[in-house]
């Protein structure tokens, strides 16, 4: 079972920049109300996001088509961006080989080779379509709106090129949708042409959105058991709603975070330390990024709120950002995420008399680990950690789930809407104008000097 530590914020174990016990308690209340208020709106279908745990019947579907798909293709294209995206890379990064792509169909057990290209750069497009084979290939495109411009580019791109080499008929057969369930670009061509789609809650939010299709059906197409992720995001949304609130792990982790705030803390380092769990902080930094970095509160005051999330990871940046977060400025909070167990090691060979000889590459790592939270934790810098006791299906469902409802939480306790994002449409509005799309030319007016 995953399992959170604080010990390493509070101020016995790292002095006068720790929070007192005092601290936590005085919260209570607002913990208590923030989950009322999320169970409210749980209840009430606002937030779709709790629901996908126990979707187990659209998990069995997705894992039908993987397996339709088992035999006959080799790669697995998701056209998607942001919450299309990183979620699908977090997974794959946290569950299958870390060279995935380079083992063969036999050695892959029929899983299929995994591409997500979230960028329009023509660079990564042009590449993709130098390496690809599109006959072996299916196509999952991923917008909620149907109207994301840099999905349906990159959508017309492929799709041009699969008809020039295998024909008309293979979108059909090659090309999955995930998209709303009634409306959008891709709902109309999904009925008119008879492509087969998978559907997003209509009360699901982009970066919520990884235990759904979006992030599921790639999962299911290189081989992840879909439901054991929904099993571990069940055995956590479970356990945050019956604990306490202060042994919650969501509310707790959520709690501290805000506390560091208000002592003048806002930037907010993610540090695996796990290869593996790299682009688990990728995936984090949207959600809390896009979810808490408000300019208004819920009574429409001017606030400017929002933590800054950061990645890092372990060992790689102890040689890069950790002499930032030993001696610098006194305005972060680190959660190190944590691995129990490898589930394999590299044991490092005797040479010279070296004194790495004989250890191994497991214990080299978690050395590095130790003696990095010990430094921090000397010079009062506090973190937190995150522990799974193995990167598995279940292990990486907990994780995902905690981490949502935590975003939420701290939503309610910042008192701002953690499920909008309207710092993301006036840069979506520009473009649209620049691109000729007609009826939205007059959002340039204003922004003319700037461009």
């Amino acid at each position: 079972m995953l399992s959170l530590s604080i010990q390493n914020c509070l101020r016995s174990r790292i002095g006068s920049r720790g929070i007192a016990p005092a601290e936590i308690g005085k919260y209570r209340s607002n913990l208590e109300s923030a989950r009322g208020s999320l169970e409210s709106r749980r209840k009430s279908g606002r937030l779709g996001f709790f629901e996908l745990p126990y979707n187990e019947g659209e998990a069995g579907r997705m894992e039908a088509a993987a397996r339709e798909w088992k035999g006959r293709y080799d790669n697995f294209v998701v056209i998607g961006i942001g919450g299309s995206a990183l979620g699908n890379i977090a997974l794959q990064s946290a569950l299958r080989h870390p060279n995935w792509n380079l083992l063969s169909a036999k050695e892959r057990r029929g899983g299929l080779r995994l591409f997500v290209p979230d960028n329009v750069d023509p660079n990564l497009i042009r590449g993709l379509l130098d390496a690809l084979d599109v006959k072996k290939t299916v196509f999952n495109v991923v917008s909620k709106s149907g109207t994301t411009a840099e999905c349906l580019a990159n959508y017309f791109i492929l799709r041009r090129e699969l008809e020039r080499k295998a024909g008309k008929d293979a979108a059909k057969k090659q090309i999955v949708f995930t998209t709303d369930p009634e409306k959008g670009y891709l709902r109309e061509v999904s009925r008119r042409e008879g492509i087969p789609a998978f559907d997003i809650p209509a009360n699901v939010g982009g970066r919520f959105s990884v235990l759904s299709p979006v992030g599921l059906l790639s999962a299911a197409a290189t081989g992840i058991s879909v439901k054991e992720l929904l099993r571990g995001a069940r055995t956590m949304a479970e356990r945050c709603r019956t604990s306490p609130v202060l042994k919650d792990p969501a509310s707790l982790y959520a709690l501290v975070h805000h506390i560091y705030m208000k002592k003048g803390s806002p930037i907010h380092v993610m540090m695996p330390y796990s290869h593996q769990l790299r682009d688990m902080a990728d995936w984090f930094r949207q959600l809390w990024a896009e979810s808490l970095g408000k300019k208004l509160d819920r009574k429409g005051g001017q606030v400017f709120a929002g933590p800054t999330p950061v990645k890092a990871l372990g060992v790689t940046d102890q040689h890069s950002q950790v002499q930032l977060y030993m001696e610098g400025p006194h305005d972060k909070v680190i959660t190190f995420l944590s691995v129990k167990d490898f589930g394999g090691d590299v044991a490092i060979p005797a040479r010279d008399g070296h004194y790495l000889g004989g250890k191994s590459l497991a214990r080299l790592f978690k050395a590095e680990e130790r003696a990095t939270i010990a430094a921090l934790s000397s010079q009062g810098r506090p973190n937190l950690a995150i522990t799974l006791p193995k990167v598995t299906e279940e292990s990486v469902g907990e994780l995902i789930f905690m981490l949502e409802l935590s975003t939420a939480i701290m939503g309610e306790l910042m008192d701002i809407n953690a499920f909008d994002q309207p710092g993301v449409e006036q840069g979506k509005l520009l473009t649209y104008a620049l691109m000729g799309r007609k009826g939205f030319g007059h959002h340039l007016k204003s922004f003319r000097k700037w461009l």
